[in-house]
């Protein structure tokens, strides 16, 4: 007799089970499952009828689960589809005596799961654990290369002391881990050879073996080993121990015997030839290398040498090469150290901003007495004289006594007074007035490139003479005067030096030294003044980042009084008997700084067609019009960048005359 079942809902399956228990004992029956969408704690109920089996269900254990069969199953083939059910969903059956424990398959490797072996290995999708015995190679080793083939819910551990495996896992998973485990438990095939070298070097034939092979990075490896074959180098019989399978050994015999060959070259002299570093810089730093690979672990020249004498470099500036005299295996580690050194560096880009606004006011008012007492001329004998006003009044009055008429102070100044040639009294007044403005708006943008960790300076100015010192000197008899002056020059403007250092992550390490100097317009000193800004940091930037270096926001009121006493208090009236002067000087001032890289010949083409098309541009735009008084004159200009770039060296400018409805070529301003 036949059954199918096709269970729906809960009806249906209460219809079901009431057949079943009128059709008889259902353990002898063939049965089609036909499920969609069942309550699992249903189906476990309908197996247990099937089975004949007792099941004790976790609380956990919930679901809904679909089966699709196409053939009639008897008791054993309907637990198995059972057993792969509950593994699709996550948990699993475990025996327990009389009862089956159906519980989450986290909680079943820790429950009482059968323990099989190789007579009863187990069926199907049930939870088991073996213990797997490994004979000829570390069970330790086999954790990492089988872990990924066990599922988050099994469990696999090895225990070195009797070199097994432990695995939980489904029946049938833990039969494929046993049969990859004894394809991989083969007796190897590996020994020892001592191979003796008559040319080459055994330490530097272990170097290139073990760079050649391939190391795998899940297998321990002792010093001098190269994957799973065993390199080690004899320096005092010059000869390597190779130890591994023979088909590796094989395969770096064959190398050996090719390295194993006399020099081609005389000697142990070399020329190389250095593509981007300086032969003189690196002299010293081989000459080191050089003297530390001559030394033995002891601290001794190998073979009883002595160091100095079997290394010699010399640079030959001329051709930029260095001449290398060494034995084979040193001159080799010098070559590897040259590789690594003659790189081609980077470039770094370095541009400023330096934005400076200032204002300086002064102002000056003041008036000054002189009186005589004599109708001649002569000196007077009383007055006022303040100094923040100019030439002292008395100075005036009394040359004008004299009939002379000295010079004035800045600003303006006005006299009067009574100069008579009577027995009346000589008296006289100045009054002067000084009123100065000065504003100054720089804006510099300097920029320069350097190679990484080169130092570099910039310079726009002038070189501007300062008097320092003047003497005379008279030719006996008093009849001639040699006046002489001494002067010191120094410059005065922009100066920017930055050394920088380019940093993992394109951080940029800058040592910079800025320093803004200018002549002040300031009539307030009888000298030349120079304002001067400086700034010496070091700083870590981005690459393309702006930085503030520093900045200056000044703002200075002076106020000076120069008065009589008592005369200099009274109300009003004692205008007439002081001098006042006011100056302000305002500064803001600010510093910013932008390194960019430049690696390669792409970027430098980039960062110098933007300088030149806003050269060009502006070139553009002054001679517009044309040059004054000298019509139909033809002006040079630039080029366009990629003309420029195919131009056989030495560039040479060539006339151009631009048209009124001509575009700038190449107008790329707005990268600045």
């Amino acid at each position: 007799m036949i059954s199918r079942i096709g269970i729906l809902n809960p009806l249906q399956r209460l219809i079901m089970v009431m057949c079943f228990i009128w059709a008889g004992s259902l353990q002898a029956q063939n049965i089609t499952l036909n499920l969609k969408d069942a309550d699992i704690n249903a189906l476990i109920s309908t197996v247990a009828e099937i089975t004949g089996s007792n099941f004790i269900v976790d609380p956990r254990v919930k679901g809904k689960v679909t089966v699709i069969s196409s053939r009639p199953m008897n008791a054993d083939e309907v637990y198995q589809v059972f057993l792969s059910i509950l593994q699709v969903h996550g948990f699993a059956a475990v025996p327990s005596g009389e009862v089956i424990k159906i519980v989450p398959d986290v909680s079943a490797k820790q429950d009482r799961i059968p323990t099989v072996g190789d007579e009863d290995p187990g069926v199907g999708d049930e939870m088991v654990t073996r213990v797997v015995q490994v004979d000829n190679v570390a069970a330790a080793q086999l954790v990492p290369i089988l872990r990924p083939l066990v599922p988050q819910q099994g469990h696999l551990a090895a225990y070195p002391a009797t070199n097994v495996l432990i695995i939980s896992d489904r029946a049938e998973n833990v039969s494929r881990l046993v049969s990859i485990i004894r394809r991989i438990d083969t007796v190897s095939d590996s020994e020892v050879e001592i191979i003796r070298l008559q040319y080459a070097s055994a330490a530097e034939v272990v170097r290139i073996l073990t760079a050649v092979s391939r190391s795998d990075p899940g297998q321990p490896k002792a010093p001098g080993s190269a994957g799973t074959t065993t390199l080690i180098a004899d320096e005092r019989t010059n000869s390597v121990l190779l130890g591994g399978d023979r088909g590796e050994r094989l395969r770096l015999r064959a190398i050996i015997s090719h390295l194993d060959t006399p020099l081609e070259r005389d000697g142990n002299t070399k020329v190389v030839y250095l593509k981007y570093a300086k032969a003189v810089d690196l002299v010293q730093v081989l000459q080191g290398v050089g003297q530390s690979q001559g030394e033995g672990a002891q601290g001794k020249p190998q073979a009883g040498a002595s160091s100095d004498k079997q290394l010699d470099i010399q640079a030959d500036e001329a051709t930029n090469a260095l001449v290398i005299s060494a034995p084979p295996a040193m001159m080799m580690a010098l070559e590897s150290v040259i590789r690594q050194l003659d790189i081609r560096r980077s470039q770094v880009l370095i541009d400023a901003i330096i934005a400076e606004v200032g204002e300086r006011k002064a102002r000056e008012l003041g008036l000054q007495w002189v009186v005589n007492g004599s109708s001649s001329a002569g000196s007077p004998i009383g007055g006022t004289s303040f100094n923040n006003v100019g030439t002292p009044a008395t100075n005036i009055v009394s040359g004008v006594l004299s009939g002379n008429f000295p010079g004035l102070g800045n600003g303006l100044s006005m006299a009067g007074g009574s100069i008579t040639d009577g027995g009346q009294i000589n008296w006289g007044v100045i009054v002067q007035a000084l009123a100065s403005d000065s504003d100054t708006n720089v804006l510099s943008t300097p920029s320069l490139v350097t190679l990484d960790n080169e130092e570099a300076e910039i310079i726009v100015g002038q070189n501007v003479p300062f008097v320092t010192g003047s003497f005379t000197t008279s030719v006996s008899g008093g009849q001639s005067v040699d006046p002489f002056q001494t002067i010191n020059r120094e410059d005065v403007g922009i100066t920017l030096r930055v050394k920088p250092q380019i940093n993992e992550g394109d951080a940029i390490v800058l040592e910079i030294e800025q320093e803004t100097s200018a002549i002040s317009p300031s009539a307030a000193a009888s000298d030349i003044i120079t304002d001067k800004r400086s700034i010496k940091t070091k700083v870590l930037v981005e690459d393309g980042q702006v930085i503030v270096l520093g900045g200056l926001i000044e703002d200075r009121v002076t106020e000076s009084e120069q008065k009589v006493p008592l005369l200099g208090d009274l109300p009003v009236l004692g205008a007439l008997f002081r001098s006042t002067g006011t100056n302000r000087d305002k500064v803001n001032l600010m510093v910013f700084i932008r390194p960019s890289i430049i690696e390669d010949k792409k970027v430098a083409d980039t960062y110098t067609s933007g300088k030149y098309n806003l050269m060009r541009a502006q070139q553009f735009e002054l001679h517009e019009p044309g040059v004054p008084l000298l019509p139909g004159e033809e002006i040079p200009r630039l080029p366009e960048f990629d003309e420029l770039l195919e131009l056989p060296p030495p560039y040479q400018a060539t006339p151009y005359e631009a048209t009124p409805s001509e575009v700038l070529p190449g107008d790329d301003m707005s990268k600045e």
